[in-house]
Order: C-alpha cells, then sequence, then structure tokens
C-alpha cells in the first residue's frame, strides 16, 4: 500500500528522507495554467505537476485539495515533481475491483480511439474498448479501415455505459464492454417481440449481403434476398445508412433479428404472372447462363427459366445459344404459381 507522507512525519525526520518516489501527499492547487498545474504541499514545499500527469479530462480550481504521487523529489527549481493521475491511478483500481464485485454498471467516456476501439480512463485507470464489445447502435458497420477509424472517433467525448469485462491490475489490464452493459435490457425487449411483428429501425451498415438494423438496440439483418421482390444486385441502390425503416421480423436468433422489407409489400409476382398463359409467345431478355439453361425476364417482376433439355437435346452448352441481356422469342411451357416458377423454351 503507498504510504502517505503527513505532517507528522516531518516533525519525527527531515523532509529528504520522507520524500520518497511513488509516496502519496497532500496539497492545495496555488495555480492552474495550460500547461503545469502548481501544488501548494505545505512544509515539503511546492509540487509541480505537468499535463501529462493531471489525467484525462480532469479540470482543477484553486483551493481544491488533492492527492498527488511523487515521481522526483526535487527538481532544479526545487519544487517536487508530481503526478495526479498516477495517484488516482492507484486508488482507481480498489474502484475498479469494487465494481467488478458489484457487477454495476458505469459510465465513461472515451478519450481516444484507433481501429480495434476506444480508449478509455476511469478513476484514474486507462482501460480499452475492443470494437466487438459496442452496442449494436455503436458498432461500425463497414469495411473500410478509415471509415472504421472516422466512426469510432465520433464517439470520443461521447458517455456511454458499460460494465468491466476484464481486469488486471498486475498486467496493466483493464476491458469494457457496452454489450454486457445492456445485455439484460436487450433480453427483456426479445422477449418482446415475436415473429411476424413489424419493427422500427435505422440502417447502420449497408454490405454486400444485405444491410443493417438498429432497432431499439437490438441488431437486425436485412439479408439481400429481403430488401425487395426485384431481383437487387447492390443493397445501395436500395438502402443507406441512417434511413428509418419499417421491417417485418422473419426470424429470431440469440442477439439478432432477421428482418424482412419486401414482405411489407405486394409481391408484384402474383399480378404480373397473371399475364401468362401456357403455350404463349413471348419475348424477354437473358438475365443469367447456368449449366443447366438460362434465366429470362420476361416482366419488371417475373424470371423464367429455359432448361438446358429445351434448347434442343444432345449436349447442348448454353453459352453457345444464350448471350447476356440478349432478347429472345420464347414459349411458355409451364406457370407453377405455388412454386413461384414459369418454365419456358426457345422458340424455333
Amino acid at each position: 500500500m503507498v504510504k502517505k507522507v503527513t505532517f507528522d512525519d516531518l516533525l519525527n525526520g527531515s523532509t529528504q528522507a520522507q520524500l520518497a518516489v511513488g509516496e502519496v501527499v497532500d496539497g492545495k492547487v496555488l495555480t492552474v495554467r495550460k500547461n503545469e498545474v502548481l501544488i501548494d504541499l505545505g512544509p515539503l514545499g511546492v509540487g509541480f505537476v505537468p499535463r501529462r500527469e493531471i489525467g484525462f479530462g480532469k479540470k482543477l480550481e484553486v483551493g481544491e485539495e488533492v492527492n498527488a504521487s511523487i515521481v522526483e523529489s526535487e527538481l532544479d527549481s526545487g519544487m517536487v515533481l508530481l503526478s495526479l493521475r498516477k495517484a488516482a491511478k492507484d486508488k482507481g483500481w480498489d474502484e475498479v475491483q469494487k465494481v467488478v464485485e458489484e457487477g454495476k454498471n458505469i459510465e465513461v467516456t472515451p478519450f481516444d480511439a484507433n481501429r480495434g476501439g476506444l480508449l478509455i480512463e476511469y478513476e484514474g485507470v486507462r482501460g480499452f474498448m475492443p470494437v466487438s464489445q459496442l452496442s449494436a447502435e455503436h458498432y461500425p458497420r463497414v469495411t473500410d479501415k478509415d471509415e472504421i477509424l472516422a466512426r469510432l472517433n465520433a464517439l470520443v467525448g461521447k458517455p456511454m455505459m458499460v460494465q468491466v469485462l476484464d481486469v488486471d491490475k498486475k498486467a496493466n489490464k483493464l476491458i469494457f464492454s457496452e454489450k454486457e452493459a445492456i445485455r439484460d435490457g436487450l433480453s427483456q425487449r426479445f422477449a418482446s417481440l415475436k415473429v411476424g411483428d413489424v419493427v422500427k429501425g435505422r440502417i447502420t451498415g449497408v454490405l454486400d449481403f444485405g444491410a443493417f438494423v438498429n432497432v431499439d438496440g437490438i441488431e437486425g439483418l436485412i439479408h439481400i434476398s429481403e430488401i425487395s421482390w426485384e431481383r437487387v444486385n447492390n443493397p445501395t441502390d436500395y438502402l443507406k445508412n441512417g434511413d428509418e425503416v419499417d421491417a417485418k421480423i422473419i426470424a429470431i436468433d440469440k442477439d439478432r433479428l432477421s428482418l424482412s422489407l419486401k414482405q411489407l409489400q405486394e409481391d408484384p409476382w402474383m399480378t404480373e404472372v397473371e399475364k401468362f398463359k401456357v403455350g404463349d409467345e413471348i419475348e424477354g431478355t437473358v438475365t443469367r447462363i447456368t449449366p443447366f439453361g438460362a434465366f429470362v425476364q420476361i416482366s419488371p417482376a417475373v424470371e423464367a427459366l429455359v432448361h438446358i433439355s429445351e434448347l434442343g437435346g444432345g449436349d447442348v452448352n448454353p453459352e453457345k445459344v444464350f448471350k447476356l441481356n440478349e432478347r429472345k422469342d420464347f414459349k411458355v411451357l409451364e406457370v407453377d404459381k405455388e412454386n413461384r416458377k414459369i418454365s419456358l423454351s426457345l422458340k424455333k
């Protein structure tokens, strides 16, 4: 335990003998300047605290009583070099341990960020919150590293509720988690939701495979196949970050919702398919070529298949018969509304 120097100590021995590096002294703030603070140590003289040893976000007033740790007992100026940050840190580890034992949430304010997460100081102890421990609201759902850093920097200086996830004083390790702090609240919200519910959310990330949605702190995913009844090649053509959307819950996983936009819209396929009857001769555009045939767009919402067996028999290569985006004449062989399938043959 760190020893604190008192006036009685001075009466029983020399000042120099008592001013040991690492010990803690009491004092009052004399002056507060941009890059330094001076502390009145009484019989011990005057203490000097450089800006880096004050501590993140700590605001001092003249006359305020403080505890400081001795870094050097005597500088060339005759003053004592002190650290408020170190004294607070020593005391802070006890507070951190108390927080862990009580399992309570605490409010912290990040003071810096890197691509891996947020840097946080709590009661003088510096810790870290990895990106993986951010809530759905704050998690940067982007792939560009510079954009990730920009989003994390936007959280610097903003208070947030967290829990201590891991602590090791000897290793100087302190890890925070925002996800753990909101877990109980999320469990209650999950319990109030069911498949089929329509919820409101905000788009937090749009990627190749779909879009992430923040639904009152719960993370949801709209897969690319659930964005629209139309064929979606690029989700960014339909959604962007910050969009407010209504979506239908189609599945509830352990900690995520699966959502659908298209299931809140009328299925245009069921309307447009009424135009086609077996035997109709139609024109369509080749959209995909596969080893087993080709897909053809015959209306804005309806795509049909020309199977390889309808290309004349034998070992026919569909790539020899079709070209992407070319228009050809076809004949309707089958309309299967139940399975949402139309079969075509290539009109000779």
